[in-house]
């Protein structure tokens, strides 16, 4: 089967988020199991530092918009780890600082510019391989579902070409002004509130739910979570009415990049068959931030995170406090919205031996503390799916976390009756019940007969990219059969 993605994110060459990191594994894995897979992103200006002359594709792709043509040529980024990769080089659209926006916000021709993105794949694919199905990321590669449908629903070579969505975080959208349609050259009859047109926007997601084949989540619980009203943000009822066609598939990781047994970022290698490693680790990240004199009984909190009220900021502000009174110390890394910036090197000032803080984002720091630290915590609002807790378990790192979407699908609660569980997990969104359930872990950590087995339970999962690349390779299949 040929499997062509289109993405605005991948790792190694763009990222933002856990979209660059999907799209950078699920393709090697789709491909080990002996699928063609092709995966398309937009030439930004960082992918072009990154690979400076690739050899051209195709020199011109004419992109028509409503009063001007644009062109774009298709970039060939090679074959690794099985894979080809394009890239669509448009410089007025993609040869930017950034890849969506400024600090001011994002950028005006938005639509324009993954609108391109979108009608460049759908070109590009039939010159240089037609699918046998397409699998879009997130609203920015959304038009083209939609454009599969409509734009190109007579085209002979792409008709019947099915399409998957996958959802990686409901919340971003792609809205945009009404006349985007005309600018795309959309049919105005497209513009309904049971198709694109979504509170007087056009909604690019919304577009792609609708037109999608079939729609993906990253986690179990999430697909569940976004036909609700409270997490479904505003697109609920658009997806209970999809709900036969929406499934949720679990991210899985990168144990190449993610293995205390072989992370080169970290003190020392250890295993769960022999975890002396594990201490020197923990005392390495100590002494990286200057907390060389906290004594092997008090427990190390890690927490790597964008600093957003999502990530459950707003809990930890209002459990500090208490937290602080306890015998252990935080150490949090990351950086994010600038009231919960300031708010983490308040709190760091105002308990300089409970809690430090470093305002940014480190790969090597964010490795040290996945394998230095004792617990790990997660009060994320909302998780789609979530990477950190994965990464904690293989390092013996126990996860505390907010029963939601990929957290509550991947860490079972302790069970000291039976030694049965890989971490803690609070139900309700309180403080009140944050701070309970932290205080639970650390009593249990001075158990060290009860966090051996919860250390040696957690090392035990497999959350490789194996298992969910067979159910997207089945779901391609079923979307195949559909439209045959």
């Amino acid at each position: 089967m040929h499997i062509v993605f289109a993405a605005s994110e991948c790792v190694p060459y763009a990222k933002t988020g856990g979209l660059a990191d999907v799209v950078g594994s699920l393709p090697a894995e789709l491909a080990k199991l002996g699928h063609r897979v092709t995966v398309y992103l937009p030439r930004y200006r960082q992918v072009a530092k990154m690979i400076p002359n690739p050899p051209v594709a195709l020199r011109s792709v004419t992109i028509p918009f409503a009063y001007y043509n644009r062109f774009a040529a298709i970039l060939d980024g090679g074959v690794t780890h099985g894979v080809q990769h394009y890239f669509v080089d448009c410089p007025e659209m993609f040869d930017r600082e950034n890849f969506y926006s400024t600090p001011s916000g994002d950028y005006g021709d938005n639509a324009e510019r993954f609108g391109l993105f979108c009608r460049a794949v759908l070109e590009a694919s039939k010159q240089l391989g037609v699918p046998d199905v397409f699998h879009v990321h997130d609203w920015q590669a959304s038009m083209l579902t939609v454009l599969l449908r409509s734009t190109y629903f007579f085209d002979p070579v792409l008709r019947n070409v099915p399409s998957v969505l996958t959802i990686h975080n409901a919340g971003y959208q792609g809205w945009f002004p009404p006349d985007t349609m005309e600018k795309l050259l959309l049919p105005w009859d497209m513009f309904t509130m049971d198709k694109l047109e979504h509170f007087d926007t056009v909604n690019f997601l919304k577009g792609g739910i609708v037109y999608a084949d079939a729609i993906t989540t990253v986690s179990r619980k999430y697909a569940e979570e976004i036909q609700t009203p409270e997490l479904g943000a505003s697109l609920d009822g658009v997806l209970r009415d999809r709900s036969a066609d929406l499934v949720g598939i679990l991210n899985g990781v990168d144990y190449a990049e993610w293995n205390p047994a072989t992370d080169h970022n970290i003190a020392a290698h250890y295993t769960a068959a022999n975890l002396e490693g594990k201490q020197e680790c923990r005392r390495d990240l100590l002494h990286a931030f200057g907390l060389d004199h906290i004594a092997a009984e008090t427990p190390v909190i890690g927490l790597v995170s964008r600093f957003t009220s999502q990530k459950g900021f707003d809990l930890l502000s209002e459990t500090i406090d208490k937290l602080a009174l306890e015998d252990m110390v935080l150490i949090a890394l990351g950086n994010g919205e600038q009231f919960y910036e300031d708010m983490m090197r308040e709190m760091e000032a105002r308990f300089p031996g409970k809690l430090r803080v470093m305002v940014k984002y480190d790969n090597v720091l964010a490795h040290k503390i996945e394998a230095g630290a004792d617990l790990f915590l997660m009060p994320s609002r909302y998780e789609p799916c979530g990477l950190n807790q994965i990464y904690s378990l293989k390092y013996g790192t126990v996860p505390v976390v907010h029963a939601t979407g990929g957290l509550d699908d991947t860490i079972d609660n302790w069970d000291m009756e039976t030694n049965t569980g890989t971490g803690f997990k609070f139900r309700d969104y309180t403080p009140e019940a944050l701070l309970d359930t932290t205080r639970w872990a650390l009593d249990t950590f001075r158990s060290k007969e009860a966090w051996s087995a919860l250390m040696q339970n957690g090392m035990a999962q497999d959350y490789s990219w194996k298992r969910p690349a067979e159910e997207y390779a089945a779901l391609y299949e079923r979307v195949v059969r559909q439209r045959s």
